[in-house]
C-alpha cells in the first residue's frame, strides 16, 4: 500500500518514526515533509500529504502536528478526503469500518510511540464495510459538492 506522510514542526519526530514503521511493514511511503523542526505551518503539511490521497498517488495518509486537529482541518479542505484525528485505535477502526477514512491524523503531544503505532495498525488493519454506510459517506460528498441537505 502507498501511504503519504506529512508533519509539521511540532509532529516531525512522531511522523520520521512511523514513516520507518510503515516501511517496514511493508508499505511504500511518500514522505510530504517536513523533515526539521524548524517552525512551519501545519496547514502545508496537511494540504500536501492531502493531495497525494486524493489524485490517487497515494492510498492512505497519516500526518502529524502538536494534537492532529490543526492539521486534519486542513486536510480535510482538500477534496474527496476523510481525515480523522484518532487518538486511540477504536476510533481509528471505526473511522474506516462506517466512515471509508482514508487520513489519519495524530498528535504527537498527545500520544506515545507505541500508542500512535497500534492507532495506526487499527486504521490499515480496518475495511470499510459499505452497506448503511455508503449512503451516509455519499452525503459527504454531496456536502462538498455544496449541496444543501
Amino acid at each position: 500500500m502507498k501511504i503519504a506522510v506529512g508533519a509539521d514542526h511540532a509532529g516531525v519526530t512522531l511522523k520520521t518514526e512511523l514513516a520507518a514503521y510503515l516501511a517496514e511493514l511493508g508499505h511504500e511511503v511518500i514522505d510530504v515533509g517536513t523533515r526539521n523542526t524548524d517552525r512551519t505551518d501545519y496547514p502545508i503539511w496537511g494540504a500536501r500529504a492531502a493531495a497525494e490521497v486524493s489524485g490517487g498517488n497515494a492510498d492512505l495518509g497519516v500526518i502529524v502536528c502538536g494534537s492532529g486537529i490543526g492539521i486534519s482541518i486542513a486536510a480535510n479542505k482538500v477534496a474527496g478526503i476523510r481525515c480523522v484525528v484518532c487518538t486511540e485505535p477504536y476510533s481509528a477502526t471505526m473511522s474506516r469500518r462506517h466512515n471509508d477514512a482514508n487520513m489519519l491524523a495524530l498528535g504527537e503531544r498527545f500520544v506515545g510511540v507505541d500508542m500512535a503505532k497500534a492507532i495506526v495498525d487499527a486504521f490499515l488493519g480496518a475495511e470499510f464495510e459499505g452497506g448503511r454506510h455508503t449512503d451516509r459517506v455519499a452525503l459527504f460528498q454531496r456536502i462538498e459538492d455544496g449541496e444543501q441537505l
